[in-house]
């Protein structure tokens, strides 16, 4: 063998080895994309509160607020770039939906919850917690959603801190629970809107306001279709806010429980506890099968419980309106 052919030997030798490299690299990378999905992609487990004093009224709901947001600023999805969660929908719009749950408990909070009067001056402590919250959750950079998120978290802290030394209130009245049961109806409607629509069948439905046309009202209907691709993300979404609002029932049946036995209302509210444990299911492939097919729809399957849900929230506002 001359020297021409033992070099060309030894160049194919190279060249395997550095094709045999490079694939090795691109299997770790797979690998690892794929573990780091599958830890993501696992829902959050029920919340175990710790140091909360049983004393204080609106203790569980501001530690289950807490709790939320820092289950989220540990590990927000929305916002990735430069991570293989980049790939992953389900669980960025599972905590989307948390955060929405979240914002609406702050905001009743800051507006009511935390005032004797509407009068009064906002709680410096939970108007910037609020703030906080209204950030971009899809904002990675100047500011990233995590550092608000963390910013939130502190000022519930300090919230609660005051809360306990009596510098600050919390004010478990009939009148407060009623307008946070209010808007947790209006944010369950929407929800439940979405997951009805996402049937591949329904692509346009009858609008409540109607047209006119010479003078005259007509039926006037609206585009609905929710594409196929955006099924599993309102599956998800819903989830996520079903997840937030049981926990936050499960705080308001604590701090308002002298409300709600004055009411005749604890047995409603074990209800709507029990709807919202029944809304955590896991299909392997969320299906959006027509009614004759012989796959399920798993947005309307989620859609009949939530709706339940929504429906004994409000006849627990009627109950608790009612003297």
């Amino acid at each position: 063998m001359n020297k021409s052919t033992e070099d060309t030997t030894d160049k194919k030798a190279k060249k395997i080895k550095k094709g045999k490299l490079f694939l090795f690299v691109i299997v770790v990378l797979l690998i690892f994309c794929i573990i780091v999905m599958i830890i993501n992609s696992r829902k959050p487990a029920p919340l175990k509160l710790t140091n909360v004093n049983q004393k204080i009224k609106g203790a569980y709901f501001v530690r289950v607020n807490q709790a939320l947001i820092k289950q989220m600023y540990e590990n927000w999805l929305p916002n990735d770039i430069f991570w293989p969660t980049v790939f992953l929908d389900n669980m960025p719009n599972f905590q989307i939906g948390e955060l929405e749950v979240v914002r609406y408990n702050v905001r009743v909070l800051r507006d009511n919850l935390s005032r004797l009067r509407t009068t009064d001056k906002l709680d410096p402590y939970v108007d910037k917690a609020f703030t906080a919250l209204s950030n971009d959750p899809y904002k990675w950079w100047f500011p990233s959603a995590e550092s608000k998120w963390k910013l939130a978290y502190a000022k519930l802290d300090e919230y609660y801190s005051n809360l306990l030394v009596g510098d600050s209130h919390f004010y478990p009245r009939a009148d407060n629970l009623v307008e946070l049961l209010s808007q947790y109806a209006s944010l369950m409607g929407g929800v439940n809107t979405r997951l009805v629509y996402a049937p591949g069948d329904v692509k346009r439905v009858l609008s409540i306001e109607k047209g006119t046309e010479k003078g005259a009202p007509f039926p006037r209907k609206i585009e609905v279709h929710i594409p196929w691709h955006k099924v599993d993300d309102n599956f998800y979404y819903a989830q996520g806010v079903a997840y937030a609002l049981l926990e936050s029932f499960k705080a308001i049946r604590k701090d308002f429980i002298d409300v709600l036995t004055d009411k005749n209302s604890v047995p409603l509210v074990d209800k709507i506890i029990e709807d919202l444990k029944r809304c955590n299911f896991e299909p392997l492939i969320v299906f959006n099968g027509d009614p004759d097919s012989i796959f399920a729809n798993h947005s309307l399957n989620l859609s009949s419980i939530f709706n339940d849900a929504r429906q004994k929230v409000n006849s627990l506002i009627v109950a608790l309106m009612q003297g």
